[in-house]
């Protein structure tokens, strides 16, 4: 199988195999007037099986809503041809006008212009918590 090389754009590596398709979704890449492409259940030493997403563009990508949909996601900022840049993402520590409190009595439903915020406090369980009211965040939307 031959996928062309990506001269300027982005590499969205070692995503958990079968994320790939969640994460397509979420960045709506398929909105993109360029080429994107998808592999599927790669052959990978440190993963077994990986997804990969290859971009033939530099678009802003939120690396927070990578770092809740797949932590460990390794993304390459490609620039002539030559990784020019590579990030690790890992959890955010603070999410700020991803998610939005389910909580009828939060500030934040009752104030216009407030600002969403959540903070992680369980990284293991990959829980948030509202900053406001302390109400459990629903990241299920986000996978």
């Amino acid at each position: 199988m031959i996928i062309g090389q990506i001269i300027n754009g982005i590499v969205l590596d070692h995503i958990t195999a079968g994320r790939g398709v969640d994460i397509y979704e979420t960045l709506r890449l398929g909105e993109l007037d360029c080429t994107v492409a998808m592999i599927f259940n790669a052959d990978s030493v440190k993963m077994g099986k990986k997804d990969i997403i290859k971009i033939g563009t530099p678009i802003d990508i939120d690396l927070d809503v990578l770092g809740i949909i797949d932590p460990g996601i390794t993304v390459n900022y490609i620039r002539n041809g030559e990784v020019a840049k590579r990030e690790r993402i890992s959890l955010p520590a603070t999410i700020r006008g991803i998610l939005k409190c389910k909580n009828p009595r939060c500030i934040t439903t009752t104030e216009q212009g407030l600002t969403q915020e959540f903070r992680l406090c369980d990284e293991e369980n990959k829980v948030y918590r509202c900053v406001y009211c302390e109400t459990k965040a629903d990241t299920s939307s986000l996978k």
